[in-house]
């Protein structure tokens, strides 16, 4: 078969895969790439950033870049698209980056670790301070480029079979916890589970798992977890600000024409910001629901916070003796978060308190 035949039945993905070189698009030309997405349909917070972006795509350019948006399981499994997009396989990916903390734990700072940055403060780390440079330096070791993609804000500590009273009752408990957390949980006695988002009811209705987190009040809803776990604790400690990721694979991202580019991180972009408002705005109503439907809402124990902060700190201190990319972009991160803790206390955080105590 020939190169310009190879091009139009397989399109770049296949030629990637294929080894040949990427092909340049001129500017206004036609294409369609495929994105894989980590997360089931019923999540049109999470799932619908994709289809966000991949609509805006078509949009800037008069339909002529067309993305097809593919949710977890439909081409690899969930927890299979780095892999993916890293091969070739396809174009690119939208997930939560510390899923994939196995293959090193710096991908969890490109999204969220405990007791980090929030999403305003992810946001300004990413644009403004060091983090898209840093991150965008680490994921080229997996030829991939990023750009953020949507941010859930501050999330609910998770859904809870039992209560629970005091750091005790975190032993033997086996929870669904994403990511890099799982080891934070593992130090406290925990046994984590990492479940994909469609498979968790499931896994709490048989007890299979004892407490499992997702996200918040309007995806949790939507995904019945009220109906097999009573308790519903926050803070999500682990999340304070997780970001999702857009991943393109390097060499089909410099196939694209300047324009295409351009298109490509204003959509991204959108998308960025379109998440988090949605969730801003459906999580007040649905958590009123949730009340509504007698789910006990709690605050985590102080004794589970701090020693969960305790085995946080030390965990990034030990990861980072061992694994150079993490000492490199968690000491950016941390100096980060550091100034904008100190800024927040003086603005977000008192006009917070005090807003919140009053009754409007």
């Amino acid at each position: 078969m020939d190169r310009r035949s190879l091009i139009k039945n397989a399109g770049i993905a296949g030629v990637l895969a294929a080894g040949a070189a990427p092909v340049v698009h001129a500017q206004g030309a036609a294409i369609r790439w495929r994105l894989a997405s980590s997360f089931p349909k019923a999540l049109d917070t999470i799932f619908g950033a994709a289809e966000t972006f991949a609509k805006k795509v078509g949009e800037m350019s008069g339909g002529k870049f067309t993305i097809t948006v593919h949710s977890g399981g439909e081409l690899m499994p969930a927890f299979g698209v780095v892999d993916a997009v890293k091969d070739g396989t396809v174009e690119m990916a939208h997930t939560a980056p510390y899923y994939f903390f196995g293959k090193d734990e710096t991908f969890a700072i490109g999204c969220a670790i405990p007791f980090g940055l929030n999403s305003r403060q992810m946001t300004a780390w990413m644009y403004q301070g060091n983090g898209g440079k840093l991150m965008r330096e680490f994921y080229a070791k997996y030829n991939m480029v990023n750009f953020p993609m949507g941010n859930t804000g501050a999330q609910m500590g998770g859904w809870y079979r039992k209560e629970i009273k005091s750091v005790k009752d975190i032993k033997g408990m086996k929870m669904r916890i994403g990511g890099f957390a799982g080891k934070v949980l593992e130090r406290m006695g925990g046994v984590p589970q990492n479940i994909p988002g469609g498979e968790i009811y499931t896994a709490l209705e048989k007890g299979t798992i004892d407490a499992a987190e997702w996200v918040g009040p309007y995806d949790d809803q939507k995904l019945g977890f009220n109906k097999v776990a009573p308790f519903y604790y926050y803070p999500g400690w682990w999340e304070g600000g997780p970001q999702l990721d857009l991943f393109i694979n390097n060499k089909a991202f410099e196939g694209l024409s300047p324009e295409y580019k351009a298109i490509v991180e204003a959509a991204a972009a959108y998308a960025h910001t379109e998440m988090q408002a949605k969730y801003d705005a459906r999580n007040p109503g649905a958590l009123k629901a949730l009340v509504g439907q007698k789910v006990k809402v709690l605050p985590f124990p102080k004794d589970v916070l701090d020693l969960a902060f305790k085995e946080s700190m030390a965990l990034y201190e030990e990861v980072g003796a061992k694994n150079e990319n993490w000492k490199k972009v968690y000491a950016d991160y941390s100096a980060f978060r550091r100034d904008q803790n100190l800024w927040f206390r003086f603005t977000e955080a008192k006009y917070d308190s005090f807003m919140q105590s009053q009754k409007l």
